[in-house]
C-alpha cells in the first residue's frame, strides 16, 4: 500500500489575486490527475487556501509538484505537506491507495 500525501494550501495574497490564477492552478492540478497522482482536491471552506489529496513516491517528489503550481510560481500561497499511510479507505479508491 501506497503513502498517500496530504497538501495543505494557504494563500498568501489577497483572494482577488487568487482568483486571477485561479485557471491556471486548475489546470495545472489537471495535469496531476491526469498523470494519476491526484485524488482529490478543493478549497477550504472558508477560502483561505485549499487541500489537495495525492500519491507520490515520497515527500520530496509532492514538494516538487507544489513548486510548479501556479500558486507558488506567483508567491501566492505557501504548503504543509503532510504524509500518512491510508490503513482505512474506501473500497472506492482501493486501485488508487494499492497501485
Amino acid at each position: 500500500m501506497k503513502n498517500l500525501f496530504c497538501i495543505l494550501v494557504t494563500y498568501t495574497k489577497p483572494i482577488s489575486e487568487i482568483e486571477q490564477i485561479l485557471g491556471e492552478h486548475r489546470a495545472y492540478l489537471q495535469k496531476g490527475y491526469d498523470a494519476g497522482v491526484l485524488l482529490v482536491s478543493g478549497p477550504q471552506n472558508p477560502k483561505v487556501g485549499g487541500c489537495i489529496i495525492g500519491r507520490f513516491v515520497d515527500k520530496d517528489h509532492a514538494e516538487a509538484f507544489t513548486h510548479n503550481d501556479p500558486y507558488y510560481l506567483n508567491n501566492a500561497a505557501t504548503y504543509e505537506i503532510i504524509e500518512f499511510s491510508p490503513v482505512l479507505h474506501s473500497p472506492l479508491i482501493k486501485t488508487f491507495v494499492q497501485d
